[in-house]
């Protein structure tokens, strides 16, 4: 009797075991075919900005191109505007980045602590910021009344928290022990003190993804810019690119006239400027986002257990 139950039971088990293995496969094969879907467009992408437009027209869904070619990084970066837009969007990151990073991580750790006074409703009032905003006209209005219009502290300071970033700290600093808070207090530590010394040590993993989401939302900066910047030594980085681009899209041979630059623009391969300036825009941030991965995928998850 029990030879035929452990016999019974070694059956089950291998039934289980192929379960599970059948199970893996399938979600192996959900997860690549999924991140096929994901690489190939960015493929797609680097492969255009190399083609030139004859292949291309042939064949519009490249994977490896026979003839690459330069040219369209080339026409890309002969226009000297893209060296200006890279400064700007540089001076936009080092100046934005802090001020975001010290706004958010200042107010998250005061709402975060219990006896704070007013805690509940200056949520309320965080939250409420999120679906309803006084708009571009009021926001203007207080920049051109502190002088800000056409400089770089105009865009900086237009925006200075995210509400949806700042909630993800603040949940991620409640869930620290309060017990730490507590020791230091008796050891007669100070909030600054407790705030750098000890919170900010324990809070890698949401400090990089709150400061990667920071950096990507200043690197693509261009609306804040478009409203409040005339000048076109300030132009930041999207906004050259975005005029490169319609400019190559725009070529007509009925209107080039025969002159020299004329026909320059009209060998522009539009397709191919486009991806370029596309991949140029992503590549700095795909360089950065690999050494920050690990803290951004535990951040994002701790951040948002506690409610």
């Amino acid at each position: 009797m029990n030879l035929k139950m452990a016999r019974r039971g070694k059956s089950s088990g291998t039934v289980g075991e192929k379960r599970v293995d059948l199970f893996s496969i399938c979600i192996y094969l959900i997860l690549g075919i999924w991140a096929l879907l994901i690489i190939l467009p960015f493929l797609n992408v680097l492969v255009i900005s190399i083609t030139t437009e004859g292949e291309y027209v042939r064949t519009p869904l490249l994977i490896f191109p026979k003839d690459p070619t330069f040219d369209s990084y080339k026409a890309l970066f002969a226009d000297g505007r893209i060296w200006i837009g890279y400064r700007t969007t540089l001076i936009i990151l080092c100046l934005g980045l802090p001020v975001n990073m010290f706004l958010t991580v200042c107010t998250s750790y005061a709402l975060s602590r219990p006896p704070f006074p007013g805690k509940k409703f200056l949520m309320l009032y965080a939250l409420f910021t999120m679906f309803f905003s006084g708009g571009i006209v009021p926001l203007y209005l207080l920049i051109k009344s502190l002088s800000l219009t056409n400089t770089i502290w105009s865009v900086v300071l237009a925006s200075g928290i995210n509400t949806f970033y700042f909630i993800i700290m603040r949940n991620y600093f409640m869930s620290l022990p309060e017990a730490l808070i507590e020791s230091a207090k008796i050891d007669g530590a100070n909030e600054w003190t407790i705030l750098f010394r000890i919170i900010l040590p324990l809070s890698a993993p949401i400090i990089a993804t709150v400061t990667l989401f920071y950096a990507v939302d200043r690197w693509n900066e261009w609306f804040n810019a478009m409203v409040f910047i005339r000048n076109t030594e300030m132009t930041p980085l999207q906004l050259v690119l975005r005029s490169i681009v319609i400019e190559a899209q725009m070529v007509d041979s009925s209107a080039l006239g025969g002159s020299m630059a004329a026909s320059e623009s009209m060998s522009r391969f539009a397709q191919g400027m486009k991806m370029a300036a596309v991949f140029v825009t992503m590549a700095p941030i795909m360089v950065v986002y690999p050494f920050l991965q690990k803290y951004f995928v535990k951040g994002v998850l701790v951040g948002a257990i506690k409610a």
